[in-house]
């Protein structure tokens, strides 16, 4: 929604919301907040691999799914109201605060310190809401949005204070509800009784700044891997095998880093602005990077096997791991992609279905083996995408519908 510029002699008294006309770049308050995530992501990827079984799976992708929300939402608050007010800074401050006290709770959420995490999360959403709502009171359509979205993070908050108190299954179960809700009703505008969905013209997003921060967020995840590779390169391996474990999930990481930025990372401030319908990527980046994301701490995850362990043969868990992190990449490739140029390139289904083709095989031989089966597939796709852009005029994101 555009707002008209204040007089000069009411700048304490306006909003904290954006002014439409200032730039939107980056601050270094967000950079400065992102490194919470760095460590988050790295505790979640370790943990994956810790008794690793589909129930510390299912966990692990809990914790991610609530780490991300937290980042996401507030790079949206960051998007709409301006982070060079004082306000709005120590907004940022206190959900740094917030996500650092969340990310020491991660290796015992499931655990002892699940309180801790699910309170900490509820408190992050919430407190942001009470910020909110009296800061904008002389905005009443931007008021009635930050009103509906504490609605929803009030209702969510019900699950995760109970899962917090219970164990188990128990807790898993009710966590997952809380994030269906709130995941639900980003997707849904946030609609509450008696005030409606947030309106259209409150959807819109800029493009520059939005794209930016979820790019920036995706070498977060990447710096998880490499983080991963330097730090658990085992010398109690022969020399030859711990060379080429250490170049194999380096250029895997580098694939992945290259198969993003292909065209739809490096045209996305493009796609937003050429829609005419920048609410329609506010309501799916935040799902597609999740997918990418993902992807990219479970390959982190497979490094640490590949790295510390030796067993012989791989195990079909490992596989699952050292395998599925490039395919579920893909899968939010293929996703991120049909945003921008509303299409997949047949290179993506390729990618999954020879990853789905050589896990029996990889259960065979050892993981290094299938680290370097996931490698090859992910070099083909990145060979098929230079093949179809070699020699051919810069492509242009897709129209709007």
């Amino acid at each position: 929604m555009h707002l008209s510029a204040p007089e000069p002699g009411h700048r304490k008294s306006r909003p904290p919301v954006r002014d439409p006309d200032a730039p939107r770049r980056v601050t270094l308050l967000e950079l400065f907040f992102d490194l919470v995530y760095v460590v988050a992501l790295a505790l979640i990827s370790r943990g994956m691999v810790d008794q690793l079984d589909w129930h510390r799976a299912g966990q692990s992708l809990i914790l991610l799914a609530a780490v991300w929300w937290t980042w996401a939402i507030t790079t949206l608050v960051t998007d709409l109201y301006d982070p060079d007010r004082t306000e709005i800074k120590l907004l940022i401050s206190a959900v740094m605060f917030g996500a650092l006290l969340m990310t020491t709770a991660i290796p015992e959420a499931f655990g002892a310190r699940g309180i801790v995490f699910a309170a900490t999360y509820v408190a992050i959403h919430l407190g942001r809401g009470l910020f909110l709502v009296p800061a904008v009171r002389r905005e009443p359509q931007t008021q009635r949005r930050a009103v509906r979205i504490f609605v929803w993070f009030a209702v969510s908050a019900i699950p995760w204070i109970i899962g917090g108190f219970v164990s188990g299954d128990a807790r898993l179960a009710c966590w997952a509800i809380a994030l269906a809700i709130d995941y639900g009703g980003f997707r849904l505008a946030y609609p509450v009784p008696g005030l409606g969905v947030v309106p259209e013209p409150q959807r819109n997003v800029t493009a520059e700044h939005l794209s930016e921060r979820y790019q920036q967020f995706f070498i977060i995840a990447l710096g998880d891997a490499i983080l991963t590779i330097g730090t658990m390169f085992n010398l109690a391996h022969s020399a030859a095998q711990n060379i080429a474990s250490f170049a194999v999930a380096f250029a895997t990481t580098l694939l992945l880093w290259r198969i993003y930025v292909h065209k739809s990372g490096q045209l996305l401030p493009t796609a937003i602005k050429m829609s005419g319908a920048p609410g329609k990527f506010l309501f799916t980046a935040p799902y597609t990077h999740l997918l990418m994301i993902s992807g990219v701490v479970v390959t982190a995850s497979g490094f640490d096997l590949v790295l510390h362990d030796d067993p012989g043969r791989t195990p079909p868990a490992w596989v699952a791991v050292i395998l599925g992190g490039p395919a579920l990449f893909l899968v939010g490739r293929s996703s991120f992609e049909y945003e921008v140029f509303s299409r997949v390139s047949p290179s993506r289904a390729g990618g999954l279905l020879a990853l789905l083709t050589i896990a029996p095989a990889a259960m065979y031989l050892p993981p290094l083996c299938a680290s370097l089966g996931a490698l090859l597939v992910l070099a083909g796709v990145a060979y098929a995408d230079y093949r179809r852009s070699r020699g051919k005029p810069p492509e242009s994101p897709a129209p709007p519908h």
